[in-house]
């Protein structure tokens, strides 16, 4: 088991808005934001409002078995990607919470640019996280935090994953 890298509200907010300030700098303007569920759920609502732009999800999943952090398993795709924007395609950014190994990133460019409903629509895509893990072989376009190791990134909302919701409602008293 690698080493924990415990992410406070305060801290993860600072990195998207770090994230947000090198996407601007770059003079790259999105026309829309792919987040990959479930990591990049939180940073693209955020983005999303900095940019004032609309957003799409895909579901991806990628870790698997049971007491098993820091080990990829198969990479399952959504059959199709979830969204309200009308005009989808454009210059997409592709957003993550954190580059691991690569491998979802590089798959889920190639999953985006071969979808049927926006693959002739285009014109680019570029990749932004808020963590690039030492091992990842992907570089991200944009990229908040490049660590110098592995660690397991432990984010403020994922204290939920240990919660039940008995024990929610035994702390409201419900």
């Amino acid at each position: 088991m690698s080493e924990k890298l415990i992410v406070s509200w305060e801290e993860y907010n600072n990195i998207v808005e770090r994230l947000a300030i090198r996407i601007d700098e770059s003079g790259y303007k999105p026309t829309l934001l792919v987040g990959i569920m479930r990591g990049g759920a939180p940073m693209i609502d955020v983005l999303s409002r900095i940019f004032k732009l609309k957003c799409a999800y895909l579901a991806v999943e990628s870790y698997s078995g049971k007491g098993v952090e820091d080990e990829q398993g198969d990479i399952v795709f959504s059959r199709e990607m979830s969204s309200i924007a009308k005009n989808m395609g454009g210059k997409i950014l592709l957003c993550d919470d954190l580059s691991d190994t690569g491998i979802t990133l590089n798959k889920s460019v190639d999953w985006l640019k071969n979808y049927p409903p926006i693959k002739d629509k285009i014109e680019d895509i570029k990749t932004a996280t808020l963590w690039k893990k030492k091992k990842s072989t992907f570089e991200p376009d944009f990229c908040a935090v490049k660590l110098s190791d592995n660690p397991w990134i432990v984010q403020p909302f994922e204290i939920f994953e240990e919660i039940r919701i008995e024990d929610i409602k035994k702390k409201h008293n419900k």
